[in-house]
């Protein structure tokens, strides 16, 4: 098995959209291949006793988040919108992600999507704004149907529970074997970790 890191993401996660603008450049450069996977953070957030991000439980730590977001992504060049509401329902998107695994598009795609949220402040949950997400990754609009397969449904709830197993709590998250780096100021850190390895 060559050197490898699994990227865990749900699309309602701000760092997340930071680290997917930017994992295959820096994972490229230190010859590790990425595996995209989206889960949901919701189940894992319930199991802590949480209805919503802790960004909006604890209200110094979410205005202090948005400001980072603006920091960095006006460091890296990245468009920044906050969107309206946070966090963002992205079921839909994530579905579409593993319909899009199937054509080998699931990273343009994602990008596209965070893009669309934070970038722009779009609803991806809203059907036009996933519509518009596919077009830019090249994708047809009968993926929609595909994501409402049971096979994709069930292939989602599968990841999930194997976020919450390898001990993921927040996202993004990034796993080699049994190692888990959380954030994306992790992010390099993971990698070097992935490049280490003894193939």
């Amino acid at each position: 098995m060559g050197r490898s890191v699994t990227f865990w993401f749900e699309f309602a996660s701000t760092y997340s959209y930071l680290s997917a603008m930017r994992i295959s450049s820096a994972a490229q450069a230190r010859g590790v291949a990425v595996a995209w996977k989206p889960f949901l953070l919701g189940p894992i957030f319930t199991a802590q006793g949480w209805d919503t991000s802790p960004f909006n439980i604890y209200p110094a730590k979410g205005r202090y988040m948005w400001r980072d977001m603006q920091r960095i992504c006006a460091a890296r060049g990245l468009r920044f919108r906050r969107p309206d509401p946070f966090p963002q329902n992205g079921l839909k998107a994530a579905r579409l992600a593993l319909a899009a695994a199937e054509q080998d598009r699931i990273e343009i795609f994602a990008q596209a999507v965070f893009r669309a949220q934070f970038g722009d402040g779009a609803d991806i949950s809203a059907e036009p704004v996933l519509l518009d997400c596919l077009h830019k990754a090249g994708l047809d609009a009968a993926l929609i149907e595909r994501a409402q397969s049971p096979g994709i449904k069930s292939a989602l709830r599968v990841q999930t529970d194997a976020a919450r197993a390898a001990g993921i709590f927040g996202a993004p998250s990034f796993t080699i074997g049994t190692e888990l780096f959380w954030g994306d100021d992790r992010l390099e850190q993971a990698l070097d970790h992935a490049a280490a390895r003894t193939i």
